[in-house]
């Protein structure tokens, strides 16, 4: 705990102490950081304190990384703090994917100092005009007086409504100067808004009466999973997961319809194709969940659409889709509301094929003595299913490898998936850093193909150094294998998208500290799995797959031959 301190002792403490003792009494736990010279004082603050770690890292964009899985696995507000242009430019990858994930995140940014400023000082970058496109709240403050009052500002904003990140840039001068008034709290979030009486009984009717409906869940229901069951349950009514949201509802589950990802199976459009009523719970609908905006009901006017949304951003509700009736509502409060409606449907097999389908091994037959001496992606999703605990955090990665990781794993257990839907590459290996450090007691692995494994890898060392027992799976298929499977598709060749391998990437783990794995079968790969779970140290196991096998549906001999290439 920090030291006790006199009337006097808080008079003469510094911008830096105030903001420290602010966040500290706004819950926020962690700062992944960088260091930088703007921001000296910040870091020393919440170093002395005992209710605060201050996490150094190898890269900003791991530190934002870490700072938004963090605030995903949590719900609450962590920091990143990085210095000037440079840092802010390599921070803002993962301050974008908090903005497009709907993740509280709180920034600071050092800037120059005061008497600097406009004058392309050293390293100097307006800092609020770069990061007002990808925060909610966007400021530069100028005087140290005001900085508290700006940080618990930015606190309420980051969780309020739709949460995201807020980027305060604060000049280097202005951290240690005095300050005497008291620390302020950053004050209640406004409360979250509920579903109206006349909006519940509508809604539970058209539920009720419906032959086929379905439920797309987003991100903003996923505190609220047992509700989404019981909706779901009480209507009859089947559950999609909206992209990497999967865990927002159990995949075991009878009425579990798949995940609206990339490169959706038909057998998993299907009951969205034919369904008469479609309930949209804490969704954006992305361009990915709508399978480029096909999905639900495209170009309907309201009066027509078999659809009906509720989300907490009123610029959110019917802004993809025509719907019957849009709601602004906390997902979790509305979906109470709902289940506890005295309407419901009669009980009926929902898409009994389609279930079988899901409930269908992933894996093709071969799979696991797959040859030409590499590992078949779906051998290795299928080993990590029989080691890995149920509820085991799983941080993927952006890349193809993901595909067969979407499909081939089940999410039946609540805050076991941490994805970026921005789709950025380097994620995995920071967040699982982070998850790790937020919940020691937990299972944690980062999944990501030799592409990100390698933008963020050298995060390994912040896991040794701090403790974080994480397990990284690589696909190492020598591939930007995303692009080259467009490429392949569309253009008849691949550019640019092999990259060298093998490397050997369990020794790059042990030069960092990490102990390394290079199983050559399924079986020495569920070995390595084994000995990383019961391991102190961050483990990298380097699974060597086919570059071939570009996706669950397509090789990239295929897709070039198709081409008439």
């Amino acid at each position: 705990m920090p030291p006790e301190t006199s009337p006097s002792d808080t008079d003469r403490r510094t911008a830096a102490e105030a903001v420290a003792e602010l966040l500290a009494a706004a819950r926020v736990r962690r700062c992944y950081t960088v260091p930088g010279e703007s921001f000296l004082e910040l870091a020393d603050a919440v170093d002395r304190r005992g209710d605060m770690t201050l996490v150094s890292t190898r890269h900003e964009g791991g530190a934002g990384f870490m700072a938004e899985a963090e605030g995903k696995l949590t719900g609450l507000p962590a920091v990143a703090a990085a210095t000037r242009g440079p840092g802010a430019a390599n921070l803002s990858v993962a301050v974008h994917t908090a903005m497009q994930d709907s993740t509280p995140m709180l920034v600071f940014l050092g800037q120059v100092e005061t008497d600097h400023l406009g004058r392309e000082a050293f390293q100097e970058v307006d800092l609020t005009a770069f990061y007002a496109p990808i925060t909610k709240w966007s400021t530069t403050v100028t005087r140290a007086d005001r900085l508290v009052e700006a940080t618990a500002r930015g606190l309420r904003i980051a969780v309020s409504g739709r949460p995201g990140p807020v980027a305060i840039a604060v000049p280097g001068d202005l951290f240690g100067q005095p300050v005497g008034a008291p620390a302020l709290l950053p004050g209640a979030a406004p409360p979250r808004p509920a579903l109206g009486e006349d909006d519940r009984d509508r809604l539970a009717r058209w539920l009720a009466g419906a032959e086929r409906p379905v439920i797309i869940a987003g991100g903003g229901a996923r505190g609220a999973r047992e509700e989404l069951v019981r909706v779901s349950e009480r209507f009859q009514a089947g559950v999609y997961a909206s992209w990497r949201r999967q865990d927002v509802f159990p995949n075991g589950h009878p009425l579990y319809l798949g995940h609206l990802g990339l490169g959706c199976p038909p057998q998993v459009l299907a009951a969205l194709e034919e369904a008469d009523a479609v309930l949209v719970v804490g969704s954006r609908l992305s361009e990915i969940t709508t399978q480029a905006y096909r999905f639900p009901a495209p170009g309907l006017r309201a009066a027509d659409s078999p659809v009906a949304q509720i989300d907490i951003d009123p610029d959110q509700v019917g802004a993809v889709s025509g719907v019957w009736l849009g709601a602004v509502a906390d997902a979790g409060r509305a979906l109470r509301a709902l289940a506890d409606s005295p309407l419901a449907a009669p009980r009926r097999d929902f898409a009994p094929a389609h279930r079988a389908w899901l409930d269908g091994t992933a894996a093709p037959a071969g799979a696991a003595s797959h040859p030409g001496g590499r590992l078949h992606p779906w051998a290795v999703v299928e080993a990590m299913r029989s080691v890995l605990p149920g509820d085991a955090v799983l941080a993927n990665d952006a890349g193809n490898f993901a595909a067969f990781l979407h499909r081939g794993w089940r999410f039946d257990e609540p805050r076991t998936q941490l994805a970026p839907t921005s789709g950025a590459m380097g994620y995995a290996v920071p967040a699982a850093v982070a998850a790790k450090l937020v919940e020691p007691d937990r299972t944690v692995v980062a999944v990501a193909g030799d592409g990100g494994a390698l933008m963020t890898g050298q995060e390994l060392e912040t896991a040794v150094r701090t403790g974080a027992a994480i397990i990284v799976v690589v696909f190492q298929n020598g591939l930007y294998g995303t692009i080259a499977m467009h490429q392949a598709r569309e253009l008849g060749r691949t550019a640019a998208t092999d990259i060298s391998g093998p490397l050997d990437l369990a020794g790059y783990a042990r030069s960092l500290g990490a102990r390394g794995a290079t199983p050559h079968t399924p079986e020495e790969f569920a070995k390595a799995l084994s000995e990383a779970l019961g391991s102190d140290l961050p483990t990298l196991i380097d699974a060597r797959t086919d570059p071939d096998v570009i996706s669950p549906g397509a090789t990239l001999s295929g897709l070039l031959g198709g081409h008439g290439g």
